[in-house]
């Protein structure tokens, strides 16, 4: 059986490089990595991924924006995780109602980032916050 792809998308070297290795080496996922959303739509058509996980704020285009791109993508759209360090209330129900699958707050624990991204590709598609 196939890994599960994820695809990290964040304009942070450190926080990719993070997710990267307790991705695979704690969760066993296949990661790669994207620094926007713009280079990130291009890598899924080559490489689909099973999950996104997409900062909100980049300086290489919105995180939002990219959401929507994603969920308007042809069946099977890749299920999306944010990644902020606003993960107020009004902020994250924001997010679910754009179409994110969860939401992760920053700073995270690599071995919570895991379980999580476990649990959204267990579950079905209705959509929480999360750690």
């Amino acid at each position: 059986m196939r890994r599960a792809r994820i695809l990290v998308v964040d304009d942070e070297p450190d926080i990719r490089t993070v997710c990267r290795l307790a991705l695979e080496t704690l969760g066993g996922f296949d990661v790669a990595t994207c620094s926007g959303g713009a280079e990130a739509l291009v890598y899924l058509e080559q490489w689909p991924a099973e999950l996104v996980l997409l900062d909100v704020m980049m300086s290489a285009g919105d995180g939002l924006s990219t959401l929507a791109t994603l969920k308007g993508m042809a069946a099977p759209a890749p299920r999306v995780v944010m990644l902020t360090a606003r993960a107020q209330a009004q902020e994250i129900e924001s997010y679910l109602a754009a179409g994110a699958d969860a939401v992760i707050e920053k700073p995270f624990d690599p071995r919570s980032l895991c379980k999580r991204i476990e649990e959204i590709l267990a579950r079905g598609g209705s959509p929480s916050s999360g750690l």
